[in-house]
């Protein structure tokens, strides 16, 4: 089954639609496409098949509510089509057409002719212990098991470190599972970026179906002075003095990792200019690394000492 159907649009109606509204739009298809009005034409079968599976999901309240919630890919993800057509009377439908259901039959389970409710309803079959059904086809008996809906998926911010991003790393999270303590070991890949989202299999609400997934959003948590700015770069205010911006001088920069980068400024440097360390920022997920960059910012003392304020003077009489 496509999960990507538009079962509105299969029924050419809005998502606003009323029950009438969709069921006169289906009536009108289910018409014009019905295969005893179309014999041998492949291709109104197949458009057949799809009104009817639109209007067994729109016309049932609980289901639409699930296809309007969670969308198309995810709804049947959740749903097989015996649960999409289980309880859909489609004796008093197709009475209601004035047309016959027996070839709607053939489109959708295959084999010769077979009555509505020898496939739907106890006629013909028997209910069996959680929730499972045996029915008889011409085929041969065959059973399912009923789609149960599964919890809805958590995410969570986790934050990691440079460290841990430039390295690789595992890290154990504790969550709330039922109102007990639940320990997860996660596995951060080197070079994660920002925003990613790891998911963790089975680890989110617990529903009827079984538990939803948990992802784990990345958040990273640079170390004091380096900060994100607007495209994602990693900065490092570095503060010199006024002398040093106009003569020129060569400072140490924290890297990521811990070490200590050295850096040439040069003689006449703009205050709040960015100069780049090469290839000593984060770790891309392609490998390699991305640059690190310094904002050179000039620091202005709030108090001069008798001797500072009058070379400064000085400085001023001099044009600086």
């Amino acid at each position: 089954m496509n999960q990507q159907k538009d079962y509105y649009k299969i029924l050419g109606v809005s998502k606003d639609a009323s029950p009438e509204e969709i069921k006169k739009a289906f009536r009108k298809l289910a018409i014009k496409y019905h295969p005893d009005k179309n014999k041998g034409d492949k291709e109104a079968e197949e458009r057949f098949k799809e009104i009817n599976e639109a209007y067994a999901v729109l016309s049932d309240p609980e289901k639409k509510k699930q296809y309007d919630t969670f969308g198309s890919t995810e709804f049947h993800k959740h749903f097989s089509q015996e649960d999409i057509f289980r309880d859909f009377d489609f004796s008093s439908i197709f009475r209601d057409l004035g047309v016959g259901g027996e070839g709607f039959t053939r489109i959708i389970f295959g084999g010769g002719a077979g009555g509505f409710e020898d496939i739907f309803s106890g006629a013909g079959g028997r209910t069996t212990g959680q929730g499972r059904r045996h029915f008889h086809q011409p085929s041969g008996p065959y059973m399912y098991q009923q789609t149960q809906p599964k919890g809805q998926d958590v995410v969570l911010d986790l934050y990691v470190t440079p460290y841990e991003v430039i390295h690789g790393d595992k890290k154990v999270i504790s969550l709330q599972t039922g109102g007990f303590p639940e320990k997860i070991s996660v596995t951060i890949p080197r070079g994660i970026t920002r925003g990613k989202k790891i998911r963790v299999p089975g680890k989110g609400t617990q529903g009827p179906g079984g538990r939803g997934d948990l992802y784990l959003r990345i958040n990273i948590s640079l170390p004091p002075g380096f900060y994100f700015d607007q495209d994602g770069n990693v900065i490092y205010d570095r503060y010199i003095s006024f002398s040093d911006a106009c003569l020129g001088t060569t400072v140490e920069i924290p890297g990521l990792d811990g070490s200590s980068l050295k850096l040439k400024i040069p003689a006449g440097i703009k205050c709040g200019q960015k100069m780049r360390l090469k290839g000593k920022g984060l770790p891309g997920p392609k490998g390699g690394k991305h640059d690190l960059f310094a904002r050179i910012m000039v620091h202005v003392p709030k108090k001069l000492s008798k001797e500072q304020k009058k070379l400064v003077e000085e400085l001023k009489k001099a044009g600086l």
